[in-house]
């Protein structure tokens, strides 16, 4: 599954953990945006990790869900190019 995942988050410790985990997952995009290609038990970990570190009622973390259809139209001016996952096996 294809997700764009933002967040919103007020402490900078939280910040920089909740920047470290969507690092590991997927591609940072923007300052908090990230964009990931997740199987559903990566994004079952995942959201458990970052629902045990935030504080509901003052962070918001966005997961964006889009298909196979939608993730083909996203459109890019500018920024890093996109990481390049295939594997090859020789």
């Amino acid at each position: 599954m294809y997700l764009v995942i933002s967040y919103d988050i007020s402490d900078d410790k939280r910040r920089t953990k909740v920047h470290k985990i969507l690092k590991s997952y997927g591609q940072w995009m923007q300052y908090s945006v990230f964009e990931c290609d997740l199987s559903e038990t990566q994004y079952a970990k995942l959201r458990s990790r970052l629902s045990k570190l935030i504080k509901p009622d003052q962070d918001s973390i966005r997961f964006y869900f889009l298909c196979a259809c939608c993730k083909g139209k996203v459109e890019r001016i500018g920024g890093e190019n996109l990481r390049d996952e295939t594997i090859f096996f020789v």
